[in-house]
Formats: structure tokens, C-alpha cells, sequence
């Protein structure tokens, strides 16, 4: 039995107006948020497209869903939520009986639920269990790996995923040197004890976000996840379908657009990604690092 985490919030999804536009082809469609999330851009679909487009939305967060059928009551005519992870796309599209599909979407940001929702361990702000699973039944938890993984398999995933190019091995080192490490103020303290004064007040977000962003990559498997899915979507899609794609860091963005750049079964509808206006910036700071990529589906030869 699942019981919904107290969540005083809301998830405001980014480049909604965008997405919609370059995202559907046909207004009768039918179209695939493989990140449903709280439902914010299957709203807008079904608004769009004057709920006459059938859309599946997945996600492996089952709260989520929760919230999302929620807030969507009067689409659900026209929407099925599934709990299932993006990457067996192929899978629940065949178990419908669903052959072609007029788009994929995907916004591969964390929710501001798994941020702001009790005990899921994602935030450095307040102090939580460190969970960080964007599917609470999935076994491997941050604590696992944070307190488990010896010193150089920490070291390469927070220099890879984290991007932290200098401070890798003394951060890494840090946290073997303070384990047992249980919550996520604990893993703060750790890497601010590797950091030098200096850096830790020089940097634009907070000192612990590139750590944290490598562990959560690691928990969820995202980049190897996300290079998976990629390979799926032609199978299913009609000509001239389209793939919609919003990133927040550069290792996602890099996947995406050398998969596109790189599959003659693709053209990319814009050369560069769309970006979050100036007036989405300042309403939702969360969009800032958003990038949009469009590629259409032009068949195989």
C-alpha cells in the first residue's frame, strides 16, 4: 500500500508552451511523456490539443503518478499513467497494443516532489535519509553507495557525473574518512571539509551540488537509461514524428544531441537547443539550466 509523503509544493514544469508546440503533429495523435511526472506537460497536451490526443504518461515514481491523476481528472479520459521506468518504453507500448505514436517526450529533470517531498534524501537543504531513488521499490539507495563504494569508484563517479574536475579525490576521500555517513547534512559536512574555504564561497550553486547530482545519477543508472530509451523510439514512431527532449546538465544534453546527430534516421527540427525565456527564469529559477532539443523521425531507408 503506498501512502503519499506530506508535499506542500508544486512542480512547475519548464518550457511548456515550446514543448506543445514543437511536440505535436496532430492534434488527434497519440502521444508518450515517458517522465510524467505531476502531469504538468500532459496538461498542457490535452489543452492543446482539445483532449482529443490519447497520451500515455509513465514514471517510476509512484507518488508522483498519484499527484498527477490528481491533477488531471479532467483528462483522464484520454491519459493512461503507468508506473514503469522510460526505458521499457518498448514494453508497455506493446502490452496496449500500441504500434505507432505520433511523439515522445521527456523531461529529464527531478521533480520538485523527490526535492521538497518528506525523506526522499535529493535535497541538500534539509537534513533526510540518504535515499535519493526516484523509484522507492528499486533496492540501491545514495547510503549504499556513499557508505559502500570503495574510494576510487567514488572518486570517478563524482569527477564524471558531477563534473567536479579538481575536487573529485579529496571529496571522495572525505566521505570514506567520515563514514558512516546516514543522512544528507552529513554528506554536506563531508564535502565541505574536502573543499577549501575559498571555492565553497566562489561558487554560482552550492558547494555540494555537483556531489550530489553524481550520486543521484548513480542510484538511478540515468545517463545508461537514457542512452537505452534513445534507441527505442524509432520502432514506434510514425514518419515525421517527433522527439522532444528537455535536459538540465551538460552530460544529458551531450547524449541526446550526439544520438540525433549521429542517427540518419533523424533531423533535428532546431540546430541549437530552445532555452527558458528571461521572464520563465526569473518566475521558476529551476529552469535556468533547462535545453529543449526537437528531432522528427524520417524513416529508415
Amino acid at each position: 500500500m503506498y501512502n503519499i509523503r506530506e508535499y506542500q509544493d508544486s512542480h512547475v514544469s519548464v518550457l511548456v508552451n515550446e514543448t506543445v508546440n514543437y511536440l505535436i503533429t496532430k492534434k488527434d495523435g497519440i502521444y508518450v511523456d515517458c517522465t510524467a511526472g505531476e502531469g504538468g506537460h500532459i496538461k498542457a497536451i490535452c489543452e492543446f490539443c482539445e483532449d482529443q490526443a490519447k497520451v500515455i504518461g509513465l514514471d517510476i515514481d509512484f507518488e508522483v503518478l498519484q499527484i498527477a491523476e490528481n491533477k488531471l481528472k479532467e483528462h483522464l479520459n484520454n491519459i493512461k499513467l503507468i508506473k514503469a521506468p522510460y526505458q521499457d518504453i518498448d514494453i508497455v507500448l506493446t502490452g496496449l497494443g500500441i504500434e505507432k505514436v505520433d511523439g515522445f517526450l521527456m523531461d529529464l529533470g527531478v521533480s520538485t516532489f523527490q526535492l521538497k517531498g518528506e525523506n526522499r534524501g535529493f535535497s541538500f537543504s534539509k537534513d533526510e535519509p540518504l535515499d535519493m531513488r526516484m523509484d522507492s521499490e528499486s533496492q540501491i539507495t545514495a547510503a549504499d553507495i556513499i557508505n559502500n563504494y570503495p574510494l576510487e569508484k567514488l572518486r570517478q563517479i563524482i569527477f564524471e557525473y558531477g563534473e567536479e574536475k579538481k575536487y573529485a579525490h579529496k571529496i571522495a576521500k572525505s566521505i570514506v574518512r567520515n563514514r558512516p555517513i546516514n543522512s544528507t547534512l552529513e554528506l554536506v559536512d563531508a564535502i565541505r571539509k574536502a573543499l577549501p574555504t575559498s571555492e565553497i564561497y566562489k561558487r554560482k550553486t552550492h558547494f555540494a551540488t555537483k556531489t550530489f547530482q553524481a550520486i543521484r545519477i548513480e542510484v538511478n543508472n540515468e545517463l545508461k537509461n537514457l542512452e537505452e530509451v534513445l534507441y527505442k523510439f524509432e520502432k514506434f514512431l510514425k514518419k515525421n514524428g517527433r522527439v522532444v527532449i528537455i535536459t538540465f546538465h551538460s552530460l544529458e544534453d551531450r547524449i541526446v544531441k550526439n544520438f540525433f546527430k549521429n542517427n540518419k534516421s533523424y533531423n533535428f527540427i532546431t540546430i541549437k537547443p530552445i532555452l527558458p525565456s528571461e521572464n520563465e527564469k526569473k518566475r521558476n529559477p529551476r529552469s535556468r539550466s533547462a535545453k529543449l532539443r526537437i528531432a522528427e523521425f524520417i524513416g529508415t531507408d
